[in-house]
């Protein structure tokens, strides 16, 4: 058996109502699918996040084409150059491609095996996966009025404890004027009782703000704050003004260690260059006394992907991020998924244990290729009213 084809399609999930965040609102994810095609007819899917990657992913292709599937080593080598920087390509980008080819190799090869791949990855530890839920301002979307009052963004995230039993909470601030912010805070907290509650500013915040700032909201019972500020320099520079843990989408483990922030990194499968390397990462955090979870807005595909890593590594003890809730579509049969009591079990079947979707698939491309990347708010823009304050 040998690698036939590797096919690549960009995809927009839609939400139900754009959100807004400090850099201006988003109203669909770009994500790539990735198809690994064998000889044989089989297929293992996987996933790109940072936009349409899919010339990328096909170039890579290009050089596995007869490859044995399940011969990783030669597959990354083939794919991720063997220095950290060139002046004639993109060392990342290597990495962010291949990451989406190497989840699909996995899935493949859970399939060939009939195995889940939690298991493939030495077994489970946890079945049920622990997952926030998400609240910001929303724009109105074509069927949902949004939420753009503090009371109306506490209502929502009410009715998610009472319909979904949910147990914990992230959200956006840093986006409207704080005063506003500060109640809104003030109204979830008294919807939610003392679940846990979480703040993500976006590195919306300069440090003399954040200083200013963040001792009141942390009256309202903030568990952990996720980049109040932009950079690990200026994540140290607030330490001392509270107790509570700074997450940073960044990874670097020697400057964390080096000064002191941030205490837990939130990022995805793709920046370390695939499953093995994030999890040789993850150890690398673990062993840094650094925490490690997921962050939130890939399809089913890579979602599923997270659920299985989270189920296999100890270390990632704490609740990951998720917009599930606000997906219109998905590209895998019978999803977006439904966390219940704060959980969602991990998939049992073979390699990832879902199906892709495929009317689904084409359905999420022609939206991309009539929408384009990342679209914002129809009128509000993505990007555009970024500013830190």
């Amino acid at each position: 058996m040998q690698i036939a084809a590797v096919h690549a399609t960009p995809v927009n999930i839609p939400f139900v109502a754009p959100y807004r965040f400090s850099y201006g609102s988003i109203a669909s994810l770009t994500k790539t699918i990735v198809e690994v095609v064998t000889t044989d007819g089989l297929s293992g899917f996987g996933e790109v996040a940072d936009g349409d990657r899919s010339a990328d992913v096909e170039a890579l292709g290009a050089r596995l084409v007869g490859l044995d599937p399940l011969d990783l080593d030669e597959v990354e080598r083939r794919c991720v150059p063997g220095y950290a920087y060139s002046p004639w390509a993109s060392v990342l980008s290597a990495k962010r491609a291949f990451g989406g080819v190497e989840l699909a190799l996995w899935d493949l090869r859970g399939r060939l095996e009939g195995k889940p791949l939690y298991e493939l990855l030495g077994g489970a530890v946890r079945t049920e996966i622990p997952l926030t839920e998400y609240f910001s301002y929303r724009y109105p979307g074509p069927d949902h009025p949004g939420e753009a009052t503090p009371l109306a963004v506490a209502r929502t995230c009410a009715a998610m404890v009472e319909q979904f039993g949910a147990v914990s909470f992230e959200g956006k601030v840093g986006t409207v004027d704080v005063e506003d912010e500060l109640v809104m805070v003030r109204e979830i907290r008294a919807a939610i009782g003392d679940r846990r509650l979480r703040l993500d500013c976006n590195g919306g915040w300069l440090v003399e703000t954040a200083r200013r700032l963040i001792p009141r909201f942390e009256e309202h019972g903030i568990d952990q704050w996720e980049e109040p500020v932009e950079g690990y320099e200026d994540l140290a520079a607030i330490r001392d003004v509270t107790t509570r843990p700074l997450s940073c989408h960044v990874a670097n483990l020697p400057l964390a260690k080096a000064l002191g922030a941030p205490d837990v990194i939130v990022t995805n499968l793709n920046e370390q260059g695939g499953i093995r390397r994030s999890i040789e990462f993850i150890r690398g955090c673990q062993a840094a006394g650094i925490g490690f979870r997921f962050h939130s807005g890939e399809t089913g595909i890579a979602s599923t992907a997270y659920l299985h890593v989270t189920a296999a590594i100890d270390h990632i003890d704490d609740a990951s991020q998720t917009l599930f809730r606000w997906y219109a579509d998905d590209v895998i049969e019978g999803g977006p998924y439904v966390p219940r009591g704060g959980f969602v079990s991990v998939p049992t079947g073979p390699g990832l244990g879902v199906e892709l979707d495929r009317v689904a698939l084409e359905r999420c491309h022609r939206r991309y290729l009539a929408e384009g990347a990342f679209p914002g708010a129809a009128g509000a823009g993505y990007g555009q009213s970024f500013r830190r304050v």
